[in-house]
C-alpha cells in the first residue's frame, strides 16, 4: 500500500539496515527496517508517515528478485518464479502493495554476479531512472534524497514482469 502524499525509496543492499539508520534523523525523512516487520506493522508505519519521503528495506518485490536470481543460478524451477511474479501481480492489482518510487541498491559491487544484474539489469530495464546504484564514501544519502532523476514512472507491472524468465543475466538491457 502506498502514501501517495511521500516520495518512497526502497534501501536494498548488504548495507540496507545500517544505513537506514543513519537517514532517521533527518526532518524530512522517515525511514526504518521493515524487512522483517508483519504486514499490519508495515502499513500502520506507513499509514502514521507524513514525511515527504519514506525509506525503508521492504520491498514488494524480494520474493520475484529471489526466485529470478534461484532460477538463473539452478536453485528453484521456472514455476516458481511464475508462481512469485502472479503473486506480485495480484498484490499489485488489490492494492495490497505497490512499487515504490525508488530503490538505491547499496554497494551494487559486493554483490553477487546475478543479483548484480536483477538490481542493475532487469529493474533499470522496466525504468531506467528508478534505480540508483550507491556506494558509501561515493555521495551522502540525504544528498542521493535530494537529487532524485525525474523521469517516466514504472510501467504496467504485468508486461515487464512477465517477463522476467527471459531477462538472462549478462544479456538483459542488450536487446
Amino acid at each position: 500500500m502506498a502514501n501517495f502524499s511521500s516520495t518512497t525509496l526502497i534501501f536494498v543492499g548488504n548495507d540496507a539496515p545500517r544505513a537506514l539508520l543513519e537517514l532517521d534523523h533527518l526532518a524530512n525523512v522517515r525511514a526504518s527496517t521493515l524487512a522483517e516487520e508483519s504486514e499490519a506493522d508495515f502499513q500502520r508505519w506507513v499509514s502514521r508517515s507524513n514525511s515527504p519521503f519514506l525509506v525503508h528495506d521492504r520491498d514488494p518485490l524480494a520474493h520475484v528478485a529471489s526466485a529470478w536470481v534461484e532460477f538463473f543460478d539452478d536453485l528453484a524451477t521456472l514455476g516458481t518464479l511464475d508462481l512469485e511474479v502472479d503473486r506480485v501481480l495480484d498484490a499489485l492489482a488489490r492494492g495490497e502493495t505497490s512499487m515504490p518510487d525508488y530503490y538505491i541498491v547499496a554497494d551494487p559491487e559486493g554483490l553477487s554476479p546475478t543479483w548484480k544484474h536483477w538490481w542493475l539489469g532487469v529493474l533499470p530495464e522496466a525504468a531506467p531512472t528508478r534505480v540508483i546504484p550507491w556506494r558509501e564514501g561515493s555521495m551522502s544519502l540525504a544528498r542521493v534524497i535530494r537529487y532524485l532523476p525525474t523521469g517516466r514512472p514504472w510501467p504496467k507491472a504485468e508486461p515487464w514482469l512477465r517477463r522476467v524468465a527471459r531477462a538472462v543475466p549478462d544479456r538483459v538491457g542488450l536487446s
